[in-house]
């Protein structure tokens, strides 16, 4: 028998062991949702039924089934099984395990390498895998939250197929607690009703593993001594709630108030609380090339010229994130998000783009003078084109007073910056340039 079931098997009898794991279905038969990919005549239950299994990735939101489908196909095939995660393994892994398959290989047994949260591999650590699934050393199995499509490199997309695993419905949910419940031999001796459904599939939201633990942390909150029937009320799901990790689901609210509490910390120059969501995010599994990218945005919309050199750092954290890979790029986004939020802060860019655009939807046209248009041609210097235009360098300062706004439109200030940082030296020389224009800058 395949060992990874040995030991699953083991696992099930494990009392210390998360209910989730205890009762986790290793036959196709026993999974609930994903019809379209394990029903009559599905093309994953027709792999496992002819034994040749191709490469795949797994892409749906946390809970619905992906590790455990993999699982199962590995089993069912009869298949040698490997495990790596990608927040804890790199190029040395992946090598060691291709490495073994190919032993394997040459004793006639075929290998299946599951990959949880594969779009958190690196290119170079996903190209490490692009020979190995070529060449059948390896059949790959990842699985993922993000979409494939963006965070999965094209030539290791391309040797792969792609399903996707649909969130589960409350009735899936019921049916896959009870059956928890009635499975698992700490539980099936009690007479469990559990009383707010709704609320259970909210909290969960939809994610079967969460479901599953929850209502085991609420059991014990809820069992009364001597007693074979327990009520678990929503108020022994929100008690569980508090002891479990914060909860935090990558495509709900959570996500986007968390993200917004990280962004509002930076803004406000905190970075003690902004390290604080960064760490919820990190540890929820956030992707951290979303949390680098968000940064690129805030260091200028919120930063700019302020300190120009927050974009600089900001661009080679998520280059950083993107080369690295987790568990350590973590400390790349520390340094840049302590750096972000003690950096002086301004919108004066980001406010100065929205009043131009305003101005030039209302705007009837735009024409460019003549004096700084281009003259590639003899025709088009007949025609007047970079007439009398004044080149900023052959005068002092390498500057001088010239009108660069549309012709026949007066000139207006849409950027007024701000008193702090770099743009305190850029608010003085605007002034002195521009005075009419810039009669808003106060020292």
């Amino acid at each position: 028998m395949n060992m990874l079931f040995e030991n699953s098997e083991e696992l099930t009898q494990n009392k210390n062991a998360p209910l989730a794991e205890r009762v986790r279905p290793q036959a196709i038969d026993d999974l609930i949702g994903q019809e379209h990919l394990i029903g009559t005549d599905a093309p994953i239950r027709k792999f496992i039924e002819f034994g040749e299994i191709p490469s795949i990735i797994l892409w749906g939101p946390p809970g619905v089934g992906k590790t455990t489908l993999a699982h199962i196909i590995s089993y069912s095939a009869d298949y040698s099984f490997s495990k790596l995660s990608a927040v804890e393994s790199g190029v040395k892994d992946v090598r060691e395990v291709i490495n073994k398959a190919e032993m394997l290989r040459k004793k006639g047994r075929k290998t299946l390498l599951f990959i949880d949260e594969i779009h958190r591999f690196n290119k170079s650590q996903q190209d490490a895998l692009l020979n190995a699934v070529e060449k059948g050393t390896i059949t790959l199995i990842g699985a993922t939250t993000e979409n494939p499509s963006f965070e999965v490199i094209a030539p290791l997309l391309s040797r792969c197929q792609v399903y996707h695993l649909k969130a589960l419905e409350i009735e899936h949910i019921k049916s896959i607690v009870l059956n928890a419940i009635q499975k698992d031999s700490q539980l099936n001796k009690y007479e469990i009703e559990i009383e707010d459904w709704d609320f259970l599939y909210k909290i969960s939201a939809g994610d079967a593993r969460s479901a599953i633990n929850a209502i085991d942390l609420a059991f014990k909150f809820s069992k009364r001594n001597n007693e074979i029937a327990v009520k678990i009320t929503r108020k022994h799901l929100e008690k569980a709630l508090q002891q479990r990790t914060a909860y935090y689901d990558k495509k709900g609210d959570s996500h986007y108030d968390t993200i917004s509490a990280f962004i509002k910390s930076l803004r406000g120059s905190d970075p003690d609380a902004a390290l604080l969501w960064l760490a919820k995010m990190l540890d929820a599994g956030e992707d951290p090339r979303f949390i680098a990218r968000r940064m690129v945005i805030f260091a200028s919309e919120d930063i700019s010229n302020a300190d120009p050199f927050a974009l600089t750092l900001a661009i080679s954290v998520f280059q950083a994130v993107d080369l690295i890979g987790m568990p350590e790029a973590r400390i790349n986004l520390a340094q840049g998000v302590t750096y972000l939020a003690c950096c002086p802060k301004s919108n004066a860019s980001y406010i100065g783009l929205m009043a131009a655009q305003d101005f030039v939807k209302k705007a009837n046209s735009l024409i460019v003078p003549l004096h700084l248009r281009n003259a590639p041609t003899k025709l088009m210097k007949e025609e007047g084109y970079g007439e009398n235009y004044k080149y900023p360098h052959d005068y002092d300062y390498h500057f001088v007073k010239e009108n660069y706004f549309p012709m026949n439109t007066k000139p207006v200030a849409f950027y007024f910056p701000g008193t702090f940082g770099k743009e305190d030296a850029f608010s003085k020389r605007m002034k002195a340039f521009w005075k009419e224009r810039y009669e808003e800058i106060r020292d």
